[in-house]
């Protein structure tokens, strides 16, 4: 099926999927015919956000493994409503019953100014003036489709990147300084190691995350605001979770945030 045809199943996949979320339903399988190209991933995720309305606090920024047409990362969508910050009682984070759930350990970078209009490309160096602070965070990927891992990256993009919510941690101090790159990362799903990581083996890092975002929203006229949030890719690996367990991530020897798992 080529781009013009799909165009014609955008409408009803967008609408489907933000229907099962809004019902917290899982999906028995892809509402239509899997998208190939990333442009129509995109046209189905601009077509979800449109349909959905609500406030954008913030952009996940996953891998593509193998690369598509040379782009090695993808974004989506993280909604206001379901960013929330780490309190000294884990939070309750929601995920799809019968859907896809799992929890990420990840640098978040918040964005201090907008972009430049009408710049389309930025050094690493341009893509770090525009981050105003760095926290500790876990990212919630969630999906009323429990495949959508498995049936490649443009279908992970038309389903808002795959994400469910943001919990934010601690600031990290002087972070420009701090060699994020270098931290050794943790986490433990109930109290036993699950995964470990650096961000030095992640592509070029978080800011590099950063940098795709802007060059990402650039292309798609998306223009991107102060205090949104970038969570800049999963360190350790994706970790599947389920209703009632307790995910606490570790960021080298001082910083931890945590929450738990419900029902959607």
């Amino acid at each position: 099926m080529d781009s013009t045809d799909f165009a014609q199943q955008v409408g009803h996949i967008a609408q489907s999927f933000v229907d099962a979320r809004r019902a917290g339903q899982a999906l028995p399988g892809y509402p239509g015919t899997l998208p190939v190209a990333l442009a129509d991933a995109y046209a189905v995720q601009d077509a979800a956000i449109a349909l959905d309305e609500s406030e954008i606090g913030g952009w996940k920024v996953g891998r593509i493994n193998p690369p598509i047409s040379g782009v090695d990362r993808l974004a989506g969508p993280i909604f206001t409503r379901q960013i929330v910050e780490a309190t000294v009682e884990p939070v309750a984070m929601p995920v799809f019953v019968g859907g896809f759930a799992a929890a990420e350990a990840e640098f978040l970078l918040r964005i201090g100014a907008v972009p430049p209009a009408g710049k389309t490309r930025f050094t690493h160096e341009e893509a770090a003036d525009l981050i105003d602070a760095v926290h500790v965070g876990i990212e919630i990927a969630s999906s009323p489709l429990a495949a959508i891992n498995d049936l490649g990256a443009a279908v992970t993009i038309s389903d808002f990147g795959n994400n469910n919510g943001l919990v934010i941690g601690a600031a990290i101090t002087d972070w420009r300084n701090a060699a994020l790159e270098d931290w050794p990362l943790s986490v433990l799903i109930d109290g036993k190691p699950t995964g470990t990581g650096k961000a030095a083996d992640m592509l070029d890092g978080p800011v590099g995350a950063a940098r795709f975002l802007f060059e990402l929203m650039a292309a798609r006229g998306i223009v991107l605001r102060p205090g949104q949030w970038i969570s800049s890719g999963a360190v350790t690996g994706v970790h599947a979770v389920a209703i009632g367990d307790r995910i606490e991530a570790r960021f080298g020897a001082d910083l931890a945030v945590e929450c738990t798992i419900k029902a959607s």
